[in-house]
């Protein structure tokens, strides 16, 4: 449970950085690669990106009970991590009239070539987008188990603007004009909503 533990912490750190770095207009990404330059001590900070599945939050929750629910730095790590989708719609309210738009989620596995869905924030991301957007269409190559997915072609050309929800290799040479928001930067594009 440590070790579950301690990682999700550590994205929760990432993923808090990024959200300042963001909030006044810097490319965490950049500031990532700058820090960890020539510098072993930084070399693990990760990159921004949903931080979820079954295990972390599992473990992260149960430490916190185990001790009498008395972890705070483990419960503000749940906070940041379950509310970064919340964030990333927020921060693209402010830039889209998205009840105008239909935005397309790609990838919905909880992590990069995966088919497991079990507590993907990509359905949580979803979840907020259906009551923003005028609609939702979601992707992923490798989830067969979900019968709302459309095919990546569909999504594309009728979604008006893309969301990289799991960071499937399949996503980073996307072709397409439309803007898409990739807060894990597989396109090294930059990280920035």
């Amino acid at each position: 449970m440590f070790t579950n533990t301690w990682r999700y912490i550590k994205f929760a750190t990432a993923n808090q950085l990024f959200m300042m770095a963001n909030d006044f207009g810097l490319d965490y990404e950049r500031i990532r690669s700058a820090v960890a330059y020539n510098y072993p001590r930084a070399a693990d900070l990760p990159g921004a990106g949903f931080a979820a599945g079954p295990c972390l939050f599992k473990d992260t929750m149960q430490l916190a009970a185990f001790n009498n629910n008395n972890f705070h730095l483990g419960q503000a790590s749940v906070m940041i991590n379950e509310g970064l989708p919340l964030y990333v719609v927020a921060r693209l309210e402010q830039r889209y009239d998205l009840s105008q738009m239909t935005v397309g989620v790609l990838g919905m596995s909880f992590k990069a070539e995966s088919d497991d869905m079990r507590s993907s924030l990509s359905y949580k991301l979803k979840r907020i987008l259906r009551f923003k957007a005028k609609q939702v269409l979601c992707h992923d190559p490798h989830v067969t188990a979900d019968p709302e997915l459309f095919s990546l072609d569909e999504v594309l050309e009728r979604s008006d603007l893309l969301v990289i929800g799991t960071p499937h290799a399949g996503y980073a040479s996307l072709n397409t004009q439309k803007p898409i928001v990739d807060i894990w930067n597989l396109r090294n594009d930059g990280v920035k909503v």
